[in-house]
């Protein structure tokens, strides 16, 4: 299976070139930058990101496991109980990409 990327590179020369304004694309990644700082900052905090339209990051606690399995050597290991970054997209999002 091919992946079909979208780096944060290509993100922002695409903002730049349908924005119609004059602006650097440096700036404009920097200010993704930020917004992604800012995502991973509240998180941090313990705070929900709700972005209308597009969906809601926020932490989820995962329970202990003492016998799970390492993907790439296939050794048992234990897990702690550990909080896991999660998505669940908007309204709008599901309904963009439904029929994909």
């Amino acid at each position: 299976m091919q992946k079909n990327n979208l780096p944060k590179k290509k993100i922002a020369e695409s903002i730049v070139r349908f924005s119609g304004m004059d602006i650097k694309q440096k700036d404009v990644e920097f200010l993704l930058d930020l917004f992604f700082d800012e995502i991973k900052n509240g998180l941090e905090r313990g705070q929900t990101i709700e972005l209308r339209g597009f969906g809601t990051f926020e932490l989820k606690q995962r329970k202990e496991k003492s016998s799970a399995r390492n993907p790439k050597t296939g050794k048992i290991v234990s897990v702690k109980s550990h909080k896991v970054a999660i998505f669940r997209p908007g309204q709008d999002m599901k309904k963009r990409v439904w029929s994909l």
